[in-house]
Formats: C-alpha cells, sequence, structure tokens
C-alpha cells in the first residue's frame, strides 16, 4: 500500500474519530460546572479600573515591562 493511500485512508477513518471526540472534550471542558467565575472574571477583566485610574504602584510596575520590551 501506498503511503499516500495509507495516510489518507489513516485520516478518514481514526484521525476523524479522534478529532470529532476532541471536539466535544473541549466543549465539555469549556461549559464544565465551576466554570463560570472563571469566565464571567475574564469577561469583566477590562472594567476593573473604569471608575477611577489604575494606582501608583501599578502604572510603575507597566512601566517597567514596557520598557523591557523595547529591548527586544
Amino acid at each position: 500500500m501506498e503511503t499516500y493511500t495509507w495516510l489518507r485512508t489513516f485520516a478518514d477513518s481514526w484521525h476523524l474519530l479522534f478529532m470529532a471526540l476532541f471536539f466535544i472534550g473541549v466543549i465539555i471542558w469549556a461549559f464544565r460546572p465551576g466554570s463560570r467565575k472563571v469566565h464571567d472574571d475574564q469577561a469583566s477583566m477590562i472594567f476593573r479600573n473604569e471608575d477611577k485610574p489604575a494606582g501608583k504602584d501599578a502604572a510603575k510596575s507597566e512601566g517597567a515591562s514596557e520598557e523591557h520590551g523595547k529591548g527586544r
């Protein structure tokens, strides 16, 4: 059996099954019980400093990381 034919047969059968099971597993993992808190926290992350600007400590740490990134 040629290599192409073997790989094509494998892709059409077992690899398709593996990818389908992987997809279902990712969906189940994303909607698992107890993950709502993590998803809500990530969804509201951009609104954390909406009422007032970030403190001086946060600004200093951001500035330090920006300066570090400029050298690359």
